[in-house]
Formats: structure tokens, sequence, C-alpha cells
């Protein structure tokens, strides 16, 4: 029996483009791991950089729709601060009075279901008023 031993630096080539790393070819085109001479560029750098490709008059109307947006974010938020505190105040002094009376007028009802109570004792306070809302109910309309 024969056995076929390859040895490590052989490698089949299965035809879809592969091939070893050490060969000049691909040698070339990756970039030598001895340059290390290149400054790390910040990402503020390589932007000012990559604007060089684009025409002035480009980089003039991004400039100015960046800050077109910006004013309108801030006048936007402005507004909608505005319109928050207008809206919580005015509801506030609405219905602040409207709130007031009505706990008012459920302290009086609850203080003449209490004199009920002690004058005509406890089964009266447990009946309640004699019609919807505390008025006695209307008469019968006759035609």
């Amino acid at each position: 029996m024969a056995t076929i031993t390859e040895e490590p630096s052989e490698q089949l080539d299965s035809g879809m483009g592969s091939s070893d790393a050490r060969s000049p070819e691909i040698k070339s085109l990756l970039p030598d791991d001895d340059e290390e001479d290149d400054e790390d560029e910040t990402i503020i750098e390589r932007l000012v950089g990559l604007t060089e490709m684009f025409p002035q008059p480009v980089r003039n109307m991004t400039y100015n729709t960046a800050i077109g947006v910006k004013k309108c974010m801030k006048g936007l938020y402005s507004l909608s601060c505005t319109a928050t505190w207008l809206f919580f105040s005015s509801s506030a002094i609405l219905f602040a009075p409207l709130i007031f009376e009505i706990e008012r007028a459920q302290m009086e009802e609850a203080q003449r279901n209490q004199q009920k109570q002690v004058l005509l004792g406890p089964s009266s306070a447990m009946s309640g008023p004699p019609g919807p809302g505390g008025f006695p109910m209307a008469p019968p309309i006759q035609r």
C-alpha cells in the first residue's frame, strides 16, 4: 500500500481562485505589517478629509442645511415647551375652581347627611335623597 503524503506548503488548487497567502501576487495586495508609521486618524480628521472630494457648493449647501435643521429643531423644542406650559397652566386656572366647587358641594352633602343621621337616627341617613341629584321629582306635565 502506498501512502500519499503532501508537504504542508503544497495545496491543491480548487479552481475557485484560492491561493496561498504567501504567494507574491497576494503579498503585493496585502498591506505590510512593517509599516506602522501611519498615524491613527480621528473620525473628525477623516470627515474633513472626505469633504475635500466634494465641490465647495455642495459643502456649503450641506452646511447650510445642517444649520437650518438645527435652528428648526431648537424652534420646535421651544414651541413645544411653551405650548405645554400654556396648556397645563391654563387648565389649572380653568379647572381648579370647578374642582373646588364640586368638593365643597360634596362636603355640604356629607354634613347634611350627618345632621340627618344625628337628628333622625341611622335609618334616615341610609335612605337616599328624594330624587336624582337631591332634588324632588317634578310633577308630570298635563296636557
